[in-house]
């Protein structure tokens, strides 16, 4: 086997993907290390049938019980899918408002090539060029509220690149990943368009139209990452006719017909003949090693359990933040002079962060086939705007968009009633004793294909004590330690839900009764008020590793290189100083071809 190539990168997601495109396209020798299994799309597969699994209860096996010890939730139920880890295998923890320890499967994206790309809903929309300066943006404002010692400004970050750096790289992970949608009304500068056209809305979106228009606010299609015509990129063509693309399945467990662009389908599979491009499945990285500051060794497991090394000019961590910061730090522990380098600003693990996100729901009149749709339909930046985010003593906007496809499923209404720390499907009806015989019924009737939620995403106030450590006692099933997430809300980010909730309900208000405003709304709200919300870690994993231009403020370089040594890389979602005002996943990648092209320069 090969041991030293050009680049080795560890995770095949949104950060890591774009890279391994760029460098092999150039001629260098590449590897990619994953943790998870190579899952085949129909047309890939010999037989013709996919790797995953379209039938929820299927994908997700059999009941199983928490073992890990010393949690305040052992011994409760869950259920682990075909691309996620088992949590008694590999346990994330984190701290509750209690104070108590609970492992959760909150904060895995998914363990398969592709990574998380496989798994979302594929919502794909850029950063505005104001979430790029919020530091210069808030400097000298006495309008912030909810912020009583001025927490806002002195925690705030500008980007060390610009809207204007990036933007060639959005287009560029725009057309080679493959995105449907329109620009129109977007409040984000488009150099070039290169959406494919979106499907037709589904009819249960009409509400949303008509909330949003009584409102004024500018409604563009959601860019989804969701090919809608044949893509000469990937080589990826439509089956006749368009009705495999508006399944809701695609947004569920995989897409079995490759049509979701998920780094995989997107930009490896293409390459996957490649000489210079090997890919190696089912190894999970132990550790890596240093040498005067230069990674010399990344040290892994193959599958079958077997002690491995391979060697890289330069290597690229792209894991997913928190696993990218867990293996650093147990890298640190392996070696102290890898600890003083990699913690010499004592910002490793710090600021994690994740997404101010929550939004409003309720059935809305008629009753639609929510599965003929994809993740959303209508989106706007009306919330993202300066004179909202002032109005309003807000520091920073956000984004907001509907949910055509959520609870498009009956098995999905379960999972999403009363959601839980761990994946129980049908754990929360089984413990709400109202809903038996008739209530049950009416339940369904109620809310099966009425159901209608509006959601928002907005950035997320950076704190210092949220962070990601090494838990003390809980290891993985190979003896390593587990990530243990630290993590609440700031007084400005419970004001800022309530703001944008508040909206994201106007929209259902206004658009359930033909714009007049008096549409009943069943619930709104942000996530911090839901009982689990420390746990509600996964909208999005950001952060801890954080860029900049100042060494003593900051864990990577401008280029996303770590400062202490000379060839190590991160590209996932860790290198993020503010979370967006946005779905995550595009940025990420065009960062990526950002960083690639930065890589290339010295190689």
């Amino acid at each position: 086997m090969q041991t030293h190539f050009d680049i080795v990168i560890i995770g095949s997601g949104a950060g890591g993907a774009p890279i391994a495109h760029t460098l092999v396209n150039a001629g260098k020798s590449v590897l990619v290390l994953e943790k998870g299994p190579m899952l085949r799309t129909q047309d890939q597969s010999p037989s013709g049938l996919s790797d995953f699994k379209r039938d929820e209860l299927f994908a997700t096996g059999t009941e199983k019980r928490l073992t890990v010890p010393d949690m305040a939730n052992q011994d409760e139920a869950y259920y682990s899918s075909h691309v996620e880890p088992d949590i008694n295998d590999e346990p994330h923890v984190y701290q509750s408002a209690d104070g108590r320890d609970r492992a959760t499967i909150e904060g895995y994206t998914a363990q398969v090539i592709g990574g998380g790309t496989q798994l979302y809903g594929a919502v794909s929309l850029r950063f505005t060029p104001m979430d790029f300066r919020l530091k210069s943006f808030n400097e000298g404002r006495s309008d912030i509220q909810q912020d009583p010692n001025g927490v806002v400004q002195h925690e705030a970050r500008d980007w060390p690149v610009s809207y204007d750096d990036l933007e060639p790289y959005y287009g560029k992970a725009e057309q080679l990943i493959g995105i449907n949608g329109t620009a129109d009304n977007q409040a984000k500068p488009f150099s070039q368009v290169f959406y494919q056209q979106p499907l037709q809305t589904n009819p249960i979106s009409s509400v949303v139209e008509t909330g949003m228009d009584a409102l004024g606010m500018p409604r563009y299609r959601t860019p989804l990452a969701v090919i809608t015509d044949d893509h000469a990129p990937s080589g990826r063509t439509i089956p006749a006719g368009d009705e495999p693309a508006k399944t809701a399945y695609v947004n569920r467990y995989g897409d079995p017909l490759g049509l979701k662009s998920n780094t995989w389908v997107a930009l490896l599979a293409p390459l996957a003949d490649r000489p210079n491009l090997e890919i190696r499945c089912n190894c999970h990285v132990t550790h890596l090693s240093q040498a005067n500051g230069s990674i010399n060794g990344v040290r892994y497991k193959d599958p079958a359990g077997r002690p491995m090394a391979v060697t890289g000019d330069v290597v690229v961590l792209a894991c997913s933040a928190i696993e990218s910061i867990r293996l650093l730090m147990i890298s640190a522990e392996e070696d102290p002079t890898f600890g003083a380098r990699i913690h010499a600003s004592g910002l490793l693990g710090k600021y994690f962060l994740t997404h101010c996100f929550g939004g409003a729901e309720t059935p809305v009149p008629g009753r639609y086939d929510k599965s003929i749709s994809l993740d959303s339909d209508w989106a706007t930046d009306f919330c993202a705007s300066e004179d909202f985010i002032r109005d309003n003593g807000l520091w920073a906007g956000g984004a907001i968009y509907n949910n055509t496809s959520d609870q498009a499923l009956p098995v999905s209404l379960a999972r999403t009633h009363g959601s839980q720390d761990l994946d129980t499907i049908w754990k929360a009806f089984v413990d709400d004793t109202s809903l038996t015989g008739n209530a049950l019924l009416e339940f369904l009737d109620r809310d099966f294909g009425r159901r209608l939620s509006v959601s928002f995403m907005a950035n997320q106030v950076p704190l210092r004590e949220n962070r990601i450590e090494l838990h003390p006692t809980v290891t993985d099933k190979w003896g390593r330690k587990s990530a243990y997430i630290i993590k609440g809300w700031h007084s400005h980010d419970i004001h800022l839900m309530n703001v944008m909730s508040a909206r994201c309900s106007d929209v259902l208000r206004f658009g359930g009764d033909g714009g007049q405003g008096n549409y009943p709304v069943e619930g709104f709200g942000g996530v911090y008020m839901a009982e689990n919300a420390r746990a509600r870690i996964a909208n999005h994993i950001l952060g801890g590793a954080r860029f900049g231009t100042d060494p003593g403020d900051s864990v990577l370089d401008p280029d996303c290189r770590a400062w202490e040594f000379d060839n190590l890389y991160l590209s996932d979602g860790a290198f993020m100083p503010t979370s967006g005002s946005a779905n995550p996943t595009l940025t990420i990648q065009a960062n990526a071809f950002r960083v690639a092209d930065r890589i290339m320069e010295r190689l």
